[in-house]
């Protein structure tokens, strides 16, 4: 029976070029989101998608010779592009979204309309400093050091005829709103109220007449609506909001929105302030996580493709995009930035997956076949250290989903890796090659073995949202049948046998550490030729 239904979404993703790590780092918290969410009896509805409009598309694609169209369908459906690199790391969104979606562009004119009648638009004119890759206007206090303050480029004056949203009615509206929880983790609350509603909000510029590639403005040509009212609307056209093409807006408020901490202001202010002004359900929580950092510096769609190799389509096929994904969310707290180096990818993959996980499960499988066959018998006698392991594996489930639910992924996983690290001590503890030696301790050889494989069945089922083929791998060599891979299944240890264990190919291979730093350093130098 399911529990209700779920919406997650990432951010629509800007196709000026091919994405990065930092994108994927995203997308992969939001995939583990969902799954989770799935694995524990949800309707789930995951979105994602690209925002496909704007000054910067327009630009880019006359630099390359082709139409806007043509450019962003090269960089969301081309070779190496969005859609491909969201499979290669096992993506399980339900929906995919671009605002060149003719039911999406037309929803976007009804409800810019809606907005102008109801006399939260009017028209006036802009002048201001305007930062291109951000597609933001800024006031001269706004900016840091003179420059643009979400990414430090320079920003010009701009001048033009303009519609214009009543934002500056919202500041107490919203300031509840950010009070009540709707924005974690909580020191973007303080950032957010203190740096923009407190200094007083301004009406927001939401049409522009010097650009063509993006939604007209239906009722008032030369006019194209902005890009914050044209992306932002997507997380309700996608639902089927004012169209026909889907009719799903039974998940509507979403539960939830993970973006990047540099559109959180968007997302926490302007949002919010749009539906409050449709009198439309707002969202139940915006979580801005933190970036992903290379030598201090933020990685972006530039930083990519030079000095380092951090571009997940080498990334993935090259370590698996389970160990990828499992790097992502183990190594760094999702709010806050994390610092990602290529030694600390493959140490993370020897040290976690290889040496604990993989040698687990290796050690395990083997001495089933070794001893029963793959086939355990049904007595069994219980005796020294198995309280430890069992107590453990038992509690981890609620240890886990309470981690789980606050996106508190790495600590999910570091207590995963301790049911690991406890499972290979009891390797240690009760010595099944000596208990084999002797037909006396065949009882307890089965036990040992037993709660052996049921340890691995329990982490397998948890590490599921994380690495999805892995975890499917490890389930198939303990012969677990379908109804013993579920959420359900490991609130309780025991229950099940295992009488069809089989070894299967190694799940994560050790790497030579030295010799792959040296392999990457010669893909480095070919990419910067």
């Amino acid at each position: 029976m399911s529990k209700g239904t779920f919406y997650i979404t990432t951010p629509i993703y800007y196709p000026s070029s091919k994405l990065h790590i930092g994108n994927a780092y995203c997308t992969v918290a939001t995939d583990v989101m969902a799954r989770y969410k799935r694995m524990s009896g949800y309707d789930v509805m995951f979105l994602t998608g690209t925002d496909e409009h704007g000054v910067k598309i327009g630009e880019n694609a006359r630099a390359a010779g082709i139409t806007p169209q043509e450019f962003v369908d090269r960089i969301v459906e081309g070779q190496g592009g969005i859609v491909e690199l969201w499979k290669l790391m096992n993506i399980s969104n339900d929906r995919f979204i671009r605002t060149t979606d003719d039911y999406h562009k037309s929803a976007i004119q009804r409800i810019f309309k809606a907005l102008y009648d109801r006399d939260e638009i009017y028209k006036g004119t802009y002048k201001g400093l305007y930062c291109t890759p951000c597609e933001s206007f800024w006031t001269e206090t706004q900016l840091v050091d003179g420059k643009c303050p979400d990414c430090g480029r320079e920003v010009k004056h701009a001048e033009e005829e303009a519609y214009f949203f009543r934002l500056s009615k919202y500041g107490e509206k919203l300031t509840a709103l950010l009070q009540s929880g709707y924005l974690e983790p909580r020191s973007r609350v303080n950032e957010m109220i203190n740096n923009f509603i407190r200094p007083g909000l301004e009406d927001l510029c939401v049409s522009r007449t010097t650009i063509t590639w993006g939604v007209p403005v239906d009722f008032d040509p030369g006019h194209v609506v902005y890009v914050w009212v044209d992306a932002l609307f997507n997380y309700m056209t996608a639902l089927g909001f004012e169209n026909d093409r889907y009719d799903d807006m039974r998940f509507w408020p979403a539960d939830l929105h993970i973006v990047g901490k540099e559109i959180v202001r968007f997302h926490s202010i302007i949002w919010p302030a749009f539906l409050m002004a449709l009198d439309l359900p707002l969202p139940k929580k915006v979580f801005g996580h933190g970036w992903l950092v290379f030598g201090g510096e933020k990685i972006s769609k530039s930083r990519s493709q030079g000095k380092s190799v951090i571009d997940p389509l080498i990334l993935a096929p090259r370590y698996g995009a389970d160990a990828l994904r499992y790097y992502l969310l183990r190594s760094f707290p999702f709010g806050s930035d994390g610092d990602f180096t290529n030694e600390l990818l493959v140490s993370r993959i020897n040290s976690d997956l290889a040496n604990d996980l993989g040698n687990l499960v290796s050690r395990t499988v083997a001495m089933a076949e070794k001893y029963f066959g793959g086939s355990l018998p049904d007595t069994r006698e219980s005796g020294e250290f198995d309280s430890g392991l069992i107590e453990i594996a038992s509690k981890l489930p609620e240890i886990y989903e309470t981690y789980m639910e606050k996106l508190a992924f790495h600590n999910a996983l570091a207590e995963i890796n301790r049911l690991t690290a406890r499972a290979n001590k009891y390797i240690d503890e009760t010595m099944p090659w000596a208990l084999a030696r002797d037909e006396a301790n065949t009882a307890r050889l089965a036990a040992v073995l037993y709660n052996l494989l049921e340890s691995v069945r329990v982490t397998a089922v948890l590490l599921s949202p994380f690495m999805p083929e892995s975890s499917a791998a490890m389930l198939t060599q303990l012969g677990v049948e379908e109804n013993r891979r579920t959420w359900e299944s490991v609130q309780s240890f025991g229950g099940g046998d295992y009488k069809n264990v089989t070894r299967g190919e190694t799940l994560f291979p050790r790497i030579d550490i030295d010799r792959e730093m040296l392999e990457l350093a010669e893909i480095i130098n070919e990419a910067t030729r």
